[in-house]
């Protein structure tokens, strides 16, 4: 059985608009912008980019991330706290949701 993640298709991500070529340019162009220096360092938005990774369980994501926040100075410590973040905020979001359940209950007389 192979694997459903391919670890080759990060290398082909540039490519996978082709077949809209004027799309995947503007995609990339707006993609590159994201990530140049601003009133976040560069280090900065790739350590918020590892989070979210994580939080979205993008495989491929994870890993360019990781290579990424490496390279722009980040450390494994740095790298970790932000994915604590993210499992901070998703466990957050996944208990205040709670409360639907909680007033549903309420509502049936529970």
């Amino acid at each position: 059985m192979s694997e459903y993640y391919k670890h080759d298709h990060l290398r082909g991500f540039g490519q996978v608009g082709a077949a809209t070529p004027e799309l995947n340019e503007k995609f990339f162009a707006w993609y590159g912008a994201v990530f140049k220096e601003g009133a976040l360092s560069e280090r900065e938005k790739s350590l918020i980019a590892l989070a979210v990774a994580h939080a979205v369980q993008c495989p491929y994501c994870i890993d360019a991330y990781t290579k990424g926040s490496l390279q722009k100075g980040a450390d494994l410590e740095q790298m970790t706290e932000a994915v604590m973040v993210a499992a901070a905020i998703t466990g957050g979001a996944t208990l205040v949701h709670g409360m639907q359940m909680v007033e549903q209950a309420k509502k049936m007389g529970m």
